[in-house]
């Protein structure tokens, strides 16, 4: 066959497969118009999870005559003429509305602020409409009817209508966000109406309205610089996660993305605080020059390439990490609700007390692990409170049949202004600390709390120098495609520090010489894979530092206090003191809370008397 020219139409329908996946591929170039117009308000209404209608009304700055016939045509925008290397705007392309108009029946309908009247053109299946004076406000009205109609094909691959449904509300949620000064209105036959009211600068009222009250209670605010590179937003704390990663936000100067390496980041900055199967909540926003960043990766334009992602990447964990080290150690919030439901929860009919006592989710269960001894502090260190928590220390206050249920009762010192987490009052099921504070109580894990304090030491110990090394009696050769070897060879410098020595062994070869200590007997070759795949694909080793992290936390689990232990009154005190000191305390190595904060209010409540 020859070559020849594709007619128009057929182009326009090849660029809407890029750029028009699904209706809220739709709903999100439109809303996107409408805010780079400078609309303050705008409405989306759908109908049939979008697929028989989208309907988007803004206040924006409106289109004249001639600006609405250049608007249908390919490569037409008012938004770039200097280039790609300083796109200040959320649309750049000048395909959206060309393309939504190849697969479906478009109209639009626009006025500026000086014109006395608008005017409205139609697009359907990629063939123009002439344009006609119309009645309009000021702003445009973009409808979009019977989606992919032109190609059917497409419309056999849409989801069902609540699941498209639900995705529009996830695009108008990520825009929220992103653009607190708007107001979004979301309805249509199809959904209950969806309102975010605008919050002008106050980004976190937005982000509440967005994730829910409980966020606001449970997050920690994030502001941070590297080079000319400034990360702001708003993170949850460890205790505070989900089941999805739903809830996990990022923005690049403005723009909702889903980059894979900022969702690494926010990963590996919570990598040993959050229970495995859970994810943070986090809403990042990164600003910066967009000659450092490249956003014409795709048409869909929501993957987007940095000029340096291991900056990116540094200033995203390490933002995070201080914060959480700052202000993470606070109890969540939903624990002491948890509480508060587990106290009202069982069954409502017979005798109150004759039911199955209901187990809260907090209650942790006694650990399988043997004794085991505690290991010593780090280098530089908080010293371990009087008496110790080992289970040497422990054998001679410890009896040899213990109730199954009783309270040691501590001094009546009181809890004072700085000890957030009070005085000891009570042990309960030799597990479980009961402190009182200024305004309430607070139930701490024992096991949990200690494993933690333990952790932390044996981290700092890995950080505080090289790690150390075993050598292996004869080198183990790995055979390796050449450019692994090449990044390898590369990060040799870095993995040593962690223990791992390594050198080039001819072509497309590795030699292991030193493995580290602490993984004991290790499957080289497979270590050295993993790292070779995450280099290729992140551009560092940290695969190598999260194998180490993980087996401190196994060593400091069996090397913590155990579960079934009592506790004299200085040594429960002690406990609080050194959580209270230590970063990352609120949470146990698997990312389970280590106490629970009930206030005062909420006893009375459980009592009516409030």
């Amino acid at each position: 066959m020859r070559v020849h020219q594709l007619p128009e139409t057929l182009i326009n329908q090849i660029a809407a497969g890029e750029v028009i996946e699904r209706p809220a591929s739709v709903v999100k170039e439109l809303v996107e118009n409408a805010i780079d117009a400078g609309a303050t308000r705008v409405e989306i209404a759908t109908a049939g999870g979008g697929k028989a209608l989208i309907r988007v009304t803004d206040d924006g700055h409106g289109m004249d005559r001639d600006d609405m016939m250049l608007a249908v045509q390919r490569h037409c925008t008012s938004k770039i003429d200097t280039g790609l290397d300083d796109i200040r705007t959320l649309g750049f392309r000048g395909e959206a509305l060309p393309s939504i108009g190849s697969v479906s029946r478009l109209s639009i309908r626009s006025r500026t602020a000086d014109a006395g009247n608008g005017h409205e053109i139609t697009v359907s299946g990629g063939v123009n409409g002439p344009l006609k004076p119309a009645a309009a406000n000021r702003g445009t009205i973009v409808e979009v009817r019977d989606l992919f109609f032109a190609t059917p094909a497409r419309l056999k691959f849409l989801k069902g209508e609540r699941a498209e449904t639900g995705a529009i509300t996830e695009v108008v949620r990520r825009i929220a966000i992103a653009f607190p000064s708007v107001r979004l209105v979301v309805s249509g036959s199809d959904r209950t109406t969806l309102e975010f009211p605008a919050t002008g600068t106050d980004s976190l009222s937005r982000i509440c309205q967005v994730l829910g009250r409980e966020f606001g209670e449970n997050t920690i605010p994030l502001d941070a610089r590297r080079e000319d590179v400034q990360l702001t937003g708003h993170i949850g704390l460890p205790t505070y996660n989900k089941a999805n990663s739903l809830g996990q936000y990022a923005f690049v100067n403005g723009r909702p993305v889903q980059d894979k390496q900022v969702l690494s980041a926010i990963r590996a900055a919570y990598s040993d605080t959050i229970p495995r199967g859970r994810y943070p909540v986090a809403v990042l926003s990164l600003t910066l020059d967009p000659a450092l960043v490249d956003v014409n990766v795709h048409p869909a334009k929501a993957d987007v390439r940095f000029r340096d992602p291991g900056l990116i990447r540094g200033l995203i964990i390490g933002a995070i990490r201080q914060a959480l080290t700052e202000g993470g150690d606070r109890a969540s919030t939903t624990g002491g609700g948890d509480m508060l439901r587990a106290f009202h929860g069982g069954p409502t009919t017979g005798h109150p007390f004759s039911h199955r006592p209901h187990t809260p989710a907090w209650h942790a269960a006694s650990s399988p692990y043997r004794p085991f001894g505690s290991p010593g502090p780090a280098p530089g260190a908080p010293a371990q409170g009087p008496g110790g928590f080992s289970e040497s220390r422990q054998a001679g206050f410890a009896e040899t049949i213990a109730p199954s249920a009783r309270a040691a009762m501590s001094d009546d010192a009181a809890p004072a202004p700085d000890h957030p987490l009070g005085a000891a009052r009570a042990q309960i099921h030799e597990n479980y600390i009961i402190s009182q504070t200024e305004d309430g109580l607070v139930i701490v894990d024992q096991h949990a709390a200690h494993e933690r304090l333990v952790f932390q030491r044996m981290k700092a110990a890995l950080k505080s120098g090289p790690i150390a090394s075993q050598m292996l009696l004869l080198p183990d050769i790995i055979d390796l495609p050449e450019d692994d070897c090449d990044r390898l060879a590369g990060q040799a410098e870095a993995l040593a520090q962690l223990g791992l020595v390594l050198e080039r062994f001819g072509p497309g070869a590795i030699a292991v010489r030193e493995t580290p200590a602490m993984l004991g007997e290790v499957d080289a070759a497979g270590l050295v894979r993993d790292l070779a795949d995450e280099i290729a694909e992140w551009d560092h080793a940290g695969g190598l530092q999260e194998r180490l992290e993980a087996v401190a936390s196994t060593m400091a689990c069996h090397g913590s206090v155990r579960s079934g232990r009592r506790l004299k009154p200085e040594e429960m005190n002690a406990l609080l003191r050194e959580m209270e000191q230590t970063p990352g305390s609120g949470q146990c190595n698997h990312g389970r809370p280590t106490y629970i904060s009930l206030k005062l209010a909420d006893i009375e409540r459980l009592f009516s008397r409030r």
